[in-house]
């Protein structure tokens, strides 16, 4: 073969298979046989090793996938990833056009384009080649993920010739067909696993994965939207939509340049029929002014661009039979009732249950027995009961009564004065909340203990291996007796115990997070951890010395204090602590580079291109200054970067704090 049939033969091999693998990974609606796909496949891998100058980078015979990412490293936006105001009703459409008219004038246009329903992405591309995949994030800084993302068929590895820049960012959606989705589902409830409950967050699940291997098994899309470069190329929106296309990335095709707000309602009004038919969810539509020009006049506001919206469609409704109330109890106690539903297809997915939340919602319902119910899924995963249909309602049935014992253990329910749940108080000996508990314990954000996941703290639990959290600890002990369980391998058990003892360097404020204090959560158990420095501390406080401790307030206090009041609870913590668990903050030793700003007060608002905030809060303590938590007549100086809030800004000015730039901050040091 000459080497110019080869090309082309190459190309076509190449452009085939690259549609065969989207229609079935993706689409999962595959339009060739196996055996003839293999065929092809075989075909083109013969070709590129005798005309390897042909090959493309991300030809269909490259294995796509198989590294392990332990950690995704955090990474600051070149562009910040601003989210978008939302609009609910034609009459917010039209006040945003006014507005935008009032800037700029009546010579506009603007792009409506879909607003995907999954996981906002930036694409970073060099000489043509894809080099960082990094999540929305903050907004600021967000997760690199791009060995997953190259695993996505529909995300050009390297870009074949285009009047491309250089270094160039584009911003897309990542997400999962329905029928994919629901493929997918059905494999995980086969195998024993825990559903996910709609396509958003099987899409967002998968990308944060650590194997990237099992990544490409899954079968994820994504849309393009969004170019970002340092000089700008195109006037308008619509004309770099149009060059993106003809660089070979994927955008979708039914985004439309319309000529007036007229044109953009038809628009939204037409999706809002036509959106089921799709193959993939979309919330909303997308609204920008389409020249770039007129986007920078408009500018933007402290966390959204002035010049795009986005039009939210009302969540999608249905009517079904409530079959019976049931009642989950959570890991704190809180008993959460749960309406069990004839099943109804809602938003592209069966539903069977729906949440109620509490027992005021079953009042304000009205809910009787057998009554027939509207279901609305807006963007939750559960769905939730939104009005009864009394018109179909029978003459007889029954009210539904909130129960007065615990489901699980027939202990009396509590409830405190001001709060909606309520509890079971039995924390001690309910089986659903010591799972709970220890569930919680061993999550990624508390103990992350790897080789140990819920499914497995059920199992011990039933076998009677453990019953409090410090029992984790001495599991070593049953090595030989969990050998003999199913599904307990040797190697299995070496890793969850080697994860048990390596939780153990833990530090405090993990442990803190971990013991399930209500109200505690992360960020609380952190400025607990800092403030006390240490349990004993924490555990003897008192209510005036919880409450001034910072962002403490009433609620948490008293729980504070119930939990430590519990003489199970203080045991506990006593025996965690001779297994070696971290009970006492490790002080970091601040060494001063100078005391330029010793007696000096900041607070740090907004994002700076230079450096992140806990840089900037690094800079200044190790220059003898402090950090406030907020505004008042104390403040020295508020560092102020962009996007800062504009409460904070009006406050300053109001009390005369001099605002400074981080570039200001730097030159007080010299």
């Amino acid at each position: 073969m000459l080497p110019t049939e080869a090309k082309k033969k190459i190309d076509e091999l190449t452009a085939e298979l690259k549609q065969h693998n989207y229609n079935y990974y993706v689409l999962a609606m595959p339009t060739i046989a196996d055996y003839d796909f293999d065929k092809q496949l075989a075909e083109l891998a013969k070709l590129e090793q005798q005309f390897p100058e042909y090959a493309y980078p991300d030809s269909p015979t490259q294995r796509v996938g198989g590294e392990v990412t332990k950690e995704f490293v955090n990474v600051r936006h070149r562009w910040p990833m601003l989210s978008l105001g939302n609009t609910y009703n034609a009459q917010e459409l039209l006040d945003f056009d006014q507005r935008v008219r009032k800037a700029i004038g009546d010579n506009l246009e603007y792009v409506c384009e879909l607003k995907f329903d999954g996981l906002s992405m930036s694409l970073t591309y060099e000489g043509g080649k894809l080099v960082r995949a990094v999540t929305r994030g903050d907004g600021v800084r967000g997760d690199d993920v791009t060995t997953n993302i190259r695993t996505i068929h529909t995300i050009p590895k390297q870009l074949h010739t285009g009047n491309y820049p250089n270094l160039f960012e584009i911003r897309g959606e990542v997400f999962m067909h329905r029928k994919a989705f629901e493929r997918l589902n059905n494999e995980r409830i086969e195998n024993g696993e825990i559903p996910y409950a709609n396509p958003r967050n099987f899409a967002s699940g998968t990308v944060k994965m650590q194997d990237s291997a099992e990544v490409a098994r899954r079968p994820l899309d994504c849309f393009l939207y969004g170019l970002y470069t340092e000089k700008t190329l195109f006037k308008t929106h619509w004309e770099s939509l149009e060059a993106l296309k003809s660089w070979g990335f994927h955008v979708n095709n039914s985004s439309k340049l319309c000529k007036n707000i007229d044109e953009v309602l038809e628009f939204i009004n037409h999706w809002d029929k036509e959106r089921f038919t799709l193959s993939y969810d979309i919330d909303g539509i997308v609204i920008k002014v389409n020249n770039y020009s007129q986007q920078q006049e408009l500018g933007f506001t402290a966390k959204s661009p002035r010049w795009a919206i986005s039009y939210k469609y009302k969540a999608e409704r249905v009517e079904t039979e409530l079959l019976a109330v049931t009642y989950q109890v959570g890991r704190t106690g809180a008993i959460t009732p749960v309406a069990n539903l004839q099943p109804v297809q809602l938003a592209g997915t069966t539903v069977k249950r729906a949440t109620l939340h509490n027992a005021n919602e079953i009042i304000r319902l009205d809910l009787h027995e057998g009554d027939s119910v509207f279901v609305e899924k807006g963007g939750e995963i559960i769905p939730k009961i939104i009005s009864v249909n009394i018109d179909k309602r029978h003459q007889n049935a029954v009210a539904v009564e909130y129960i007065t014992r615990c489901p699980a253990c027939g202990a009396a329910l509590q409830r405190k004065e001001g709060e909606a749940a309520h509890y079971c108080p039995n924390d001690e000996g309910c089986p659903p909340q010591i799972m709970g508990k220890m569930q919680h314990f061993i999550g990624r954000k508390a103990m992350d203990i790897e080789g140990l996941g819920g499914e497995t703290i059920e199992t011990l639990y039933e076998k009677g291996f453990i019953r409090h959290i410090s029992d984790l600890y001495k599991l070593y002990e049953h090595a030989d007796d969990l050998k003999q369980m199913e599904r307990f391998g040797e190697k299995s058990i070496t890793n969850m115990l080697a994860g048990i003892e390596k939780s153990k360097a833990q530090p405090f404020e993990k442990v803190l997070f971990g013991l399930g204090i209500r109200y505690v959560g992360e960020t609380v158990a952190k400025k607990l951890a800092l403030h006390f420095k240490n349990i004993d501390a924490l555990a003897s406080a008192t209510y005036d010395q919880l409450i001034i401790a910072e962002e403490i307030g009433d609620r948490i206090a008293r729980s504070i204090i119930d939990y430590f009041e519990a003489e199970e609870h203080r045991d506990e913590i006593e025996k965690l602590k001779k297994y070696g668990l971290q009970f006492v903050i490790e002080e970091k030793e601040v060494t001063l580079a100078s005391e330029k700003l010793a007696g000096k007060t900041f607070i740090i608002s907004g994002t700076f291109d230079k450096f992140s905030r806990d840089e900037l809060k690094d800079i200044i303590e190790q220059n003898g200054g402090k950090i406030l938590s907020s505004i008042s007549a104390k403040l020295n100086y508020l560092v102020a970067g962009d996007n800062m809030g504009p409460s904070k800004l009006e406050k300053a000015t109001k009390l005369n704090i001099p605002i400074i730039s981080d570039d200001e901050l730097m030159a007080m040091l010299g």
